[in-house]
């Protein structure tokens, strides 16, 4: 019986890719991406994914764009100086695909983005230009099960890592003394600022940015389709030689990021709009054997500054903000002039003096994973509430 005949329509703009044997178009219209990073790279990487047709993609970066980004990012225009990289990116992409749903976020990916979000995601992709954000996404990316494409570039080198949790290696495994090092930098002087580790540009050229991003998408685009992929493994560009090496980071059964959390309990909570009194009210039926009176904790994954204290003069000032959204002028003492030290808690007692701020108060970002406990179990609840509002995204 003869095979039956092969019809190419040219009026649809994915026939060349459907030509591919085992190309599915519709697991890419369901799948959903979330992209960190909208430079270079993850301009790169939004191309890729708007030309393949993924059907929703969410962009999160803190940047605006500057005359620098011109010559190395593919998707900004000269009329966009001064624009929000990530929604500057995301009109682009619209432009190059309407069928691709694109949700923007201005926003730092420390302190700005839910774990729910992460959570839903088929997978990240990040293009990220420092160590301690690889490390938060590989954390968060952890604790929900979701794989990540970490992507870096130097000059015409690059790298591409993909990790798969929660099995293999991830990120932490393969960090050295000296990335912990530089990660710490940030907070010994006395605290807290991006700024002077940002400060170093590190140089590239838009080919590299073209190739690192080509193989992060390409990687994406398996494990969308269930296909194969080297987890806990990084692919080596060398652009002076033209070479790819392949190298395996060997996993560490101590590693602090291998946390995941179990299945989340659904309440219909906002960051914004309630209280750790709120949740802590809503959460007591999961813990029928806590007595009314007794104290229920949130475990906070960001460091929270509730004060600066001048070790100098004494001068206390209230603070109340996540460590990641604290500049380093700010640790400077109105009366004396002296580096002021941060007081930080890592728990909310629902007994205790904070209960009655609201969550985002506390650093919890809207549509979070948060863990509540009794001291003898642990319960994850995730911010319902906020869905939609994180699937609309911000407007420029």
């Amino acid at each position: 019986m003869s095979a039956e005949p092969l019809y190419i329509d040219d009026d649809d703009r994915y026939s060349r890719l459907r030509l591919i044997a085992w190309w599915d178009q519709e697991k890419l219209r369901r799948a959903r991406v979330l992209v960190v990073g909208a430079g270079a790279l993850g301009n790169e990487v939004l191309k890729n994914l708007a030309l393949l047709g993924v059907g929703q993609v969410f962009i999160i970066d803190l940047d605006d764009i500057e005359d620098s980004n011109l010559s190395r990012s593919v998707l900004f225009r000269a009329r966009d100086r001064g624009r929000s990289k990530a929604h500057a990116a995301a009109a682009a992409v619209h432009d190059l695909n309407p069928d691709t749903r694109v949700v923007a976020y201005r926003g730092n990916v420390l302190a700005d983005l839910g774990l729910g979000l992460f959570r839903d995601v088929d997978v990240v992709i990040a293009g990220l230009d420092n160590r301690e954000a690889r490390l938060w996404v590989n954390r968060c990316c952890w604790k929900v099960g979701t794989p990540w494409v970490d992507g870096g570039i130097q000059e015409i080198n690059g790298v591409v890592k993909v990790f798969l949790p929660p099995d293999g290696a991830c990120y932490e495994c393969g960090m050295t003394e000296n990335d912990y090092r530089l990660i710490n930098l940030r907070y010994s002087c006395p605290l807290l600022s991006r700024e002077e580790i940002q400060a170093g540009k590190t140089p590239t050229a838009p080919t590299i940015a073209s190739l690192i991003g080509g193989l992060q998408v390409q990687e994406a685009l398996k494990l969308i389709h269930g296909m194969p992929v080297n987890g806990g493994q990084a692919l080596v560009f060398n652009g002076v030689a033209n070479s790819f090496y392949n190298t395996r980071f060997q996993r560490r059964e101590d590693c602090l990021s291998h946390e995941t959390y179990p299945p989340a309990i659904e309440l219909d909570l906002s960051a914004e709009r309630h209280t750790a009194a709120e949740l802590f009210s809503a959460a007591r039926e999961f813990f029928p054997e806590t007595p009314a009176a007794g104290a229920l904790l949130i475990s906070l994954d960001r460091d929270l500054i509730t004060a600066l204290v001048c070790p100098d003069c004494g001068e206390r000032r209230r603070i109340f903000r996540p460590q990641a959204l604290v500049r380093h002028q700010e640790a400077r003492c109105n009366q004396c002039g002296g580096n002021c030290r941060p007081e930080m808690i890592h728990t909310i007692s629902s007994n205790g003096e904070h209960a009655r701020e609201k969550l985002a108060a506390m650093g919890i970002p809207p549509y979070d994973l948060v863990r509540v406990m009794n001291g003898r179990s642990e319960r994850v609840f995730l911010l319902a509430a906020d869905r939609e509002a994180v699937y609309r995204g911000q407007t420029e």
